[in-house]
């Protein structure tokens, strides 16, 4: 048969077809997601069939979706390996020991909120920040009797602040060059949407959290540092392995084997000063760690790590990555495109599409898929309106990396949940952070603010001498650089 295009009805078919298919297996029987994104499969082949491609065709369209996310595997193998290792060599108990002694229960959120920010900006890794100082302002959290849900909200947050502004972010790096933009000037654009949004998240948090102050139990707290001096042995130098990953990530270096050396580093502690022998130690790197506190959220919340931690993620994480693949394989991606192109003819309807594009990304393979989606679905259609990429780039980072975390089988929804303990559903209503870089893109994309236009005269506003944190960012980048 001749290959064609699908029509509106067969995406339609398929669209709503999958949406059927995880509720049918998730909500009313609770079938694993594994099995929902499996049987996704076999629906969107038979359309491929049924257009004139054969299964070879859209077996190698599954095997490159699949192979597009790979990194994404090896960083999570390798977050795992670090998040046991950690807990075991006494990192993240030091940090969560050190953080309930200064941290202030009627700031802790907005302390949380600043504290993964800087994590996330210095190394590049929502995952990576999230599995450490994350898990770390979780048990903090729980001492102060905070909601897990609204903790891990403003965690998450947080996390994700850097893996969309830092320029040692992978996907930051990835959507410049999807979207042909200078990585640099793609961070400019990206700070005119993130600074208020930044800026509105710590205000809420900060209320949210005085609010919530009178209901901090400073006793479970003390009680949670006695169980970390019983099991753990906590001091100063604990921290060193932490600052030597955070400096090997500031100066550019690659972040797998970085990651996987900080491992390593937690393993030498386990052993030099933990107690444990040297081959329980480097176990730990696979099998996670294990401990009896007694203090139910600290074992709950230790009781984690290794490689073996990763691995429901990472099959998880093949299943949405082989929905792409097809999906992007039959043209079901680009049909899409060319029907959203026809309607968005004005750069308001421009930013919803590529806010949709990111999030089906999400939906059908992940953080590596949404920005595939996002750029190559929406691209050509700014090119039209003459609209500069670095638009593009700024709402391919709104639509596909914020919303990572939102949709719960993506790869941010799984391993947040599973690194933090609390599901997907119960910490969205709390991702302010990122709710707002949605919103606050909308608004410029219907008003024209920060909309810069590339015919001579159409230009709405120059980036250069916005404010003067954007100066200043341009400054680091030409230090990076």
């Amino acid at each position: 048969m001749e290959k064609r295009l699908p029509s509106l009805a067969e995406v339609l078919f398929v669209l709503i077809g999958f949406g059927a298919i995880m509720v049918t297996f998730i909500v009313v029987f609770g079938i694993s997601i594994h099995l929902a994104l499996l049987t996704t499969w076999f629906l969107i082949i038979g359309l491929g069939l049924k257009i004139g491609y054969s299964y070879k065709q859209m077996q190698d369209g599954l095997l490159s979706g699949v192979n597009d996310g790979l990194e994404a595997i090896i960083v999570l193998t390798s977050v795992g390996a670090l998040i046991g290792t950690w807990i075991a060599g006494g990192i993240v108990p030091s940090i969560i020991y050190y953080g309930l002694s200064v941290i202030n229960p009627s700031i802790f959120l907005l302390a949380a909120f600043i504290i993964c920010t800087v994590t996330s900006i210095a190394t590049g890794t929502s995952f990576g920040s999230a599995g450490t100082a994350g898990i770390a302002m979780m048990a903090i959290g729980a001492s102060f009797g905070f909601p897990l849900p609204l903790v891990a909200g403003a965690v998450i947050s947080g996390c994700y602040v850097g893996d969309k502004m830092s320029p040692l972010s992978d996907t930051t790096v990835m959507t410049a060059s999807l979207s042909k933009v200078d990585l640099i000037d793609h961070i400019k654009s990206m700070f005119t949407v993130a600074l208020p949004a930044w800026i509105l998240s710590a205000v809420l948090f900060l209320v949210v959290g005085l609010f919530y102050k009178g209901s901090g139990d400073l006793s479970a707290a003390l009680n949670t540092m006695g169980s970390l001096e019983e099991y753990f042995n906590i001091s100063w130098y604990m921290l060193i392995p932490a600052a030597v990953v955070i400096l090997l990530l500031i100066f550019k270096m690659p972040s797998i084997p970085v990651i996987l050396f900080g491992a390593f580093l937690g393993t030498i502690w386990a052993f030099l000063f933990q107690g444990a022998t040297f081959l329980e130690a480097f176990n730990i790197m696979y099998a996670g760690n294990t401990i009896e506190s007694g203090v139910p959220f600290i074992d709950n919340l230790l009781n984690r790590g290794g490689i073996v931690f990763m691995l429901d993620v990472i099959a998880l994480i093949i299943f949405a990555l082989g929905v792409g693949g097809l999906m992007e394989r039959i043209g079901v991606l680009r049909a899409v495109g060319n029907y959203l192109g026809k309607w968005a003819n004005n750069p308001g309807k421009a930013t919803v599409t590529t806010l949709l594009a990111g999030l089906l990304g999400n939906a059908f393979g992940g953080a590596y898929v949404s920005l595939i989606t996002a750029t190559k679905i929406t691209g050509d259609n700014y090119d039209k309106l003459h609209m500069d990429r670095r638009v593009l780039s700024r709402n391919s980072e709104a639509g596909g990396t914020v919303t990572t975390a939102m949709v719960p089988w993506s790869d941010g929804g799984v391993f947040m949940a599973a690194a933090l303990g609390v599901s997907t559903m119960s910490y969205l209503p709390f991702l302010w952070f990122n709710f707002l870089v949605l919103i606050i893109s909308l608004i410029y994309g219907f008003t024209g603010k920060f909309i810069w236009r590339t015919q001579p005269g159409e230009q709405t506003q120059e980036l250069e001498g916005e404010t003067s944190s954007v100066s200043s960012i341009s400054e680091i980048g030409n230090v990076t650089n």
